[in-house]
Formats: structure tokens, sequence, C-alpha cells
């Protein structure tokens, strides 16, 4: 064989070695986070229509909100999906409130005048908060999200203001380890939220994350809103973020949250989440450091 054809006969088998490679990559890690599951009916209805679809995701239940029992009664006929506790020291849409569930004069730090939560985190840090209130209020959500049979994996913060200063994130961490629960978005993941993306560019921005922006060595984590575009949820205006309203204070909340709905019911979508480059799984699939 001569030089030439030696060289062509290499330079083939390295380039099959790399497909071969490339085609072996592990693919990379997703939990797509549904949050604010029991806050309305629709939002379970948009629980249910991904539910439908029998993939593995993690949904975030609002122990504190009218309609949890709703989406217990669906998380209970799928095993595939992993349910979190979302905790919940806000309530920050006008008109539909809620408060805690350890009890008004219990937790009185917590609360406005009317008894509810203060609509944003701000609110919340600009009273003289009890963190032992902070802990008994907490901890009735998780005894709630138990008591219900459900295989609870793990916890998560509503608005985030449970983690909003070292000493409440302490109190989050000694009742997770307490639990044996693990702490979504604490353990090194990667995280992304849908949430203030813009209506108009949150299928492109979806997508985009799907093709260059998942890291092959932590798990991903997406954090989605999903429900579907009801009167309930087309009434709600948020007192906290005003990318979910107009200038004018129209709510757009209901095409935020059934944007990334469609998003995830696409075909575009189900390609992705059957591909070899992407595995989807649940906080099951992940070690649990609280773990006895």
């Amino acid at each position: 064989m001569s030089r030439l054809r030696l060289t062509i006969a290499l330079l083939s088998c390295l380039w099959l070695l790399t497909v071969a490679q490339a085609s072996l990559a592990a693919p990379k890690q997703l939990i797509l986070r549904v949050d604010d599951i029991g806050m309305t009916h629709a939002t379970n209805q948009g629980l249910q229509d991904l539910a439908d679809l029998g993939i593995p995701f993690a949904a975030s239940v609002m122990f504190t909100t009218p309609w949890y029992q709703e989406g217990v009664e669906i998380l209970k006929q799928n095993p595939q999906i992993s349910v979190g506790v979302h905790l919940t020291l806000n309530a920050e849409w006008r008109h539909y409130r809620w408060g805690p569930i350890a009890g008004r004069t219990e937790v009185s730090s917590l609360i406005n005048e009317t008894g509810y939560f203060y609509p944003s985190t701000a609110e919340f840090l600009a009273q003289n908060v009890n963190l032992d209130e902070v802990r008994l209020e907490l901890e009735a959500q998780i005894k709630r999200a138990l008591a219900t049979g459900l295989n609870i994996a793990y916890v998560d913060y509503h608005m985030r203001t449970a983690l909003a200063t070292p000493e409440l994130t302490q109190v989050v961490t000694e009742l997770a380890e307490k639990y044996q629960l693990r702490m979504s978005m604490r353990m090194g993941e990667a995280v992304m939220t849908m949430f203030d993306v813009p209506v108009a560019e949150k299928q492109e921005r979806f997508f985009k994350h799907l093709e260059n922006g998942l890291e092959s060595d932590k798990v991903n984590v997406l954090v989605i809103h999903a429900a579907r575009n009801q009167p309930e949820m087309q009434a709600l205006i948020d007192l906290n973020n005003p990318v979910m309203n107009t200038d004018d204070l129209e709510p757009l909340v209901a095409q935020h949250r059934a944007t990334e709905l469609h998003m995830l019911l696409s075909e575009e979508a189900k390609q992705w989440f059957e591909s070899n480059e992407v595995r989807l799984i649940n906080y099951h699939q992940v070690a649990n450091p609280f773990a006895k």
C-alpha cells in the first residue's frame, strides 16, 4: 500500500472513530421543573397535559393554595413525576391571595393586616419577621405534603423568598435535612427559568437553550410555569413582577403560562425529548445529600 493510501486509510479510521465517539456521548441530563402546581385549576390542567406525555419531570406544589388537592390527585396517578414542596411565603396576586397554614396567630409576623402573605420578597423582608415562625410555617407545609402520601423528593422556593437571607436559608436547610429532602437549585445544578422571558421570545429561547445551553457535566434544571389559558388565569394581576402585566395593568400571566405549556407539548419538543442529546430525569434520580 502506498504512503498516500495508507494516510487516507488512517484518516478514514480516525474520522469513523470520532463519529462513533460522538454518537456514544452521554446525553445531557435535564429536569423540567414545573412550578406553582395547585395554584389554580388551570395550573393543574397544565400539569395533567404534561403528565399525559408520560415523560419524567418535577412538579413543585404550593400546599398553601386552594387547588393543591386536585394537583395531588393528578400526581398520585403519575409516578414518573417527582414531587416537591414549593415553600411559600408570598401571595403576589391582586384579589387572589393565600396565607399561612400553621395558623395566623401562630405566625403573625409573616402576614399583613388582612391575614395574607405579603406580595413581594422586599415587603416580606421589610417586616420584623420571626425566624421561629418561618420555621413553623415551612414545616407545616412540608408536613401537609407528606400527609398526602405522595413520595416527596425535594423542596424549592416560591419567588426564592425562603432563600432571601442566610438566616432563612439555614432554616430551609435544617428542615430539608430533618425530612431528608433534596434542595432544588442548591445541589450544583445548572438552572435556567423561562418565567420572565417575554412571551414572543419563549419558544425560540427554549429551543436555543436545549441546543446550546445545557451543560454536560451537571444536572440541568429548566424552571417552567405552565397553565391552560383559562379565565381564572386571565384575571390575575401580579403585584410583584411587572413583566406579568402591561403598563396599564392588563394581565399577561395567562399568555406566559399557556405559551410555556404549548412549547412543551409541541412536536419539536417531543423530538428533542426523544433524541439522544437530552435525557429527561426527575429529582428521584438525583443523589440526595440528606439521605440516611
